[in-house]
């Protein structure tokens, strides 16, 4: 799954929540993302600044929607996952055996094989925690973007879990 892919799937006030994460903690990656945005649609940032806030967000989503922006998209995941999610990354990459900085940063390179059953015991123990269902599947979903062609292991869970349907885990 792409980036457009997963905001197409995911609902309007996830993305709200993270463009409100960076407005409050990093300004500068959401203007950042207004601007490359804007120049992917031809248009100058002027244009979106002006509208409302929710009128920016809601045109921000539809443009993530568009496959043209995908890099942008995944960047901001990951940029909003890596900042704003930390403890999720972590218990995640501790539950991996993926040696990580403390904070959920990988250190060294990302395994070129998943274990199917380590990750069935990852999942469980993040799905039993405070993480919201919607939260650990958009974090694997975007995980997964991170190899070439995805983690058979994870593409598969990913795929058949139904807990891990992004749709599905809005409910």
């Amino acid at each position: 799954m792409k980036s457009h892919e997963i905001y197409t799937a995911v609902p309007s006030a996830l993305v709200s929540k993270m463009l409100d994460w960076f407005r409050t903690n990093d300004r500068n990656v959401y203007r950042s993302a207004v601007s490359a945005l804007a120049q992917n649609r031809k248009l100058r940032p002027v244009f979106v600044e002006k509208k409302s806030l929710a009128e920016q967000y809601a045109w921000i989503h539809k443009t993530l929607q568009i496959r043209a922006t995908d890099a942008i998209g995944e960047q901001l995941l990951q940029a909003w996952l890596m900042a704003g999610q930390q403890p999720l990354l972590a218990a995640f990459c501790d539950a991996m055996g993926i040696p990580h900085n403390g904070q959920g940063s990988v250190v060294g390179d990302l395994p070129k094989k998943i274990d199917a059953e380590r990750l069935d015991a990852a999942v469980e123990s993040l799905l039993s925690k405070e993480f919201h269902p919607l939260l650990v599947s958009v974090y694997l979903h975007t995980f997964n973007l991170q190899q070439p062609g995805g983690w058979p292991e994870l593409t598969d869970k990913l795929a058949n879990d139904p807990r891990l349907k992004l749709q599905a885990a809005v409910a």
